[in-house]
């Protein structure tokens, strides 16, 4: 079977990565993928915001599946349109994408269903967002409401920040994903993210993980799309992963039923763990972006079964296997990320890396002039594996340090949490 992947970043070659490994795939196109997947997989440079052209693609290619990798494909209704033509596509329609596209839905849906999250308002204008802020005082949550790649939420620890925070997105800073803003109690408590691939009825586990947002070490600075992840996340015990499951996945799929939305494809539960037990953060309907690369390599079973399962609502005969080896991820981006950064860098070493032990995804990279070079923020993922966080850390960034990128930077903590209580 001729498979289609959607995406270009670090998530989509850790997907590309174990797809090529199912006896189920023959060839695997990415559009537009990255040089890391080219190396496994034939990248198109294939308008997907345009689905005619997509359904065009798959029809010329006999493409039998399509995996949609990133949120704004979904978000736009790419499964929708590969639905009508009948073309098996793995993902949620636009109506259950909303979980991510729109906060205020999600809050929503939580208060209707009894689902345990923040208290939280909704605003379409400045000046009422601030009244209620004021009202409220700091700490205090902004958010935009739509999609804002990971940046359109402000954890304000001061009234001044938040204020400014609302300003930015009414003033177009996020575009039309600030349009409406959602303000949320802040909450005190560990995070962590729990992943299950739903077929509309089915809920199946498929994972914890606990990422690193935030740029600086020791959590510090602005957000960012994930400066690195490790798998699994010790603070999701057996049991809490059973209460996560019956008060948050079960009620959501319940309820995204009951309103004729059916979620299929990845619901990603970001949680975070308060004296009151597990509250929802928030929802992604897609793999997370750094923690499918430590997901993917743990995973013992065949994706493409588990993701035709979730397509065709057969879940219920299949199974997730996992490896007991921990995975840890760490992020190399280029220098002044998430803020302005210079493009176009040479990097080299991706091959030493892997011969050290490591796995490299590859994020935003190319080929230019036969050289590897780094066009966006986020840029590789090395990963290291081991029996502890110690040493899937240790082993990780010993893969780092083959790689020569005079303007690549890592955080050098990722895991701290973790290797500080195996060290207790």
């Amino acid at each position: 079977m001729n498979i289609l992947l959607i995406g270009s970043g670090g998530r989509e070659h850790a997907l590309a990565w174990k797809i090529k490994q199912s006896s189920h795939c023959d060839t695997l196109y990415c559009a537009p993928g990255n040089a890391g997947i080219g190396r496994i997989a034939t990248n198109t440079d294939l308008d997907t915001s345009d689905h005619d052209a997509v359904i065009k693609f798959c029809g010329d290619n006999q493409i039998g599946f399509v995996v949609v990798g990133p949120e704004v494909p979904l978000v736009e209704g790419l499964v929708d349109a590969l639905d009508k033509v009948e073309i098996l596509a793995f993902g949620p329609t636009a109506a259950a994408a909303q979980l991510e596209g729109s906060k205020g839905f999600t809050k929503d849906l939580c208060e209707e269903y009894d689902i345990p999250t923040a208290d939280y308002m909704r605003f379409n204008n400045a000046p009422k967002a601030k009244a209620y802020v004021r009202q409220q005082g700091a700490p205090i949550v902004i958010k935009a409401d739509g999609l804002a790649a990971g940046k359109g939420v402000v954890v304000a620890m001061e009234l001044d920040e938040a204020l400014d925070a609302i300003d930015a997105c009414f003033e177009g800073d996020f575009g039309e994903a600030g349009a409406e803003v959602v303000v949320e109690a802040f909450l005190v408590g560990e995070e962590a993210s729990l992943f299950a691939v739903c077929d509309g009825t089915t809920a199946m586990l498929m994972g914890t993980a606990q990422d690193h947002k935030r740029v600086g070490e020791g959590d510090t600075g602005p957000n960012t799309g994930g400066m690195g992840a490790y798998s699994p996340a010790p603070i999701l015990t057996q049991e809490l992963i059973d209460e996560v499951m019956t008060d948050i996945i079960v009620p959501t799929m319940a309820g995204m039923h009951q309103k004729g939305m059916p979620f299929k494809g990845v619901l990603y539960a970001g949680l975070i763990f308060t004296e009151d037990g597990p509250q929802l953060i928030e929802y992604n309907v897609r793999f997370g972006d750094p923690e499918c690369q430590v997901l993917m390599p743990r995973l013992k079973s065949d994706i493409v079964e588990i993701l035709m399962a979730s397509a065709t609502g057969n879940l219920l005969e299949t199974e997730a296997e996992w490896s007991d080896e921990v995975a840890l991820t760490v992020v190399m981006a280029s220098k002044g990320y998430p803020g302005a950064y210079e493009k176009n860098t040479v990097i080299e070493g991706t091959d030493r890396a892997e011969a050290a032990g490591g796995l490299v995804f590859h994020a935003g990279t190319a080929i230019r002039d036969d050289k590897l070079v780094a066009t966006g923020g986020r840029v590789l993922n090395v990963t290291g594996f081991g029996k502890s966080v110690t040493e899937a850390q240790k082993n990780a960034y010993s893969a780092v340090k083959q790689i020569d990128w005079e303007n690549g930077f890592t955080r050098s903590d990722i895991g701290w949490r973790a290797v500080e209580r195996e060290s207790e």
